[in-house]
């Protein structure tokens, strides 16, 4: 019997362009987006981060891209949105446990896209 390869992110295929996992004509720094987890710009992406509020913490969208704390990198659509609280993939991404109110999120998006 013959080894099996390995799958690794370092070989010589890797490095080719044509790699799916290679950013677009990346010119600066890249973030993957929590909702259809592809690779985009920074500057294409939204930002959310858990910003204290009382006793609880509430998801803000970070316009700024400034804020201290763990980010999570969505695509500004209400697509990505759906995809990401289906898939329970910001609070995974903010690493909390229970689910996140993204109703502030979404009304940015619809104060954005009029």
């Amino acid at each position: 019997m013959g080894r099996r390869a390995r799958l690794s992110g370092t070989g010589p295929r890797a490095q080719l362009p044509n790699s799916p996992r290679t950013p677009p004509e990346s010119s600066g720094p890249v973030r993957t987006c929590v909702g259809c987890r592809g690779r985009d710009q920074r500057s294409a992406l939204l930002r959310l981060v858990l910003e204290p509020s009382g006793r609880e913490e509430v998801l803000v969208v970070d316009v700024r891209g400034c804020l201290p704390g763990r980010g999570a990198w969505i695509h500004p659509t209400s697509a990505c949105l759906a995809l990401a609280e289906r898939r329970r993939a910001v609070p995974r991404a903010l690493r909390v446990t229970g689910p996140l109110d993204l109703s502030g999120v979404r009304e940015h998006l619809e104060r954005r896209d009029r």
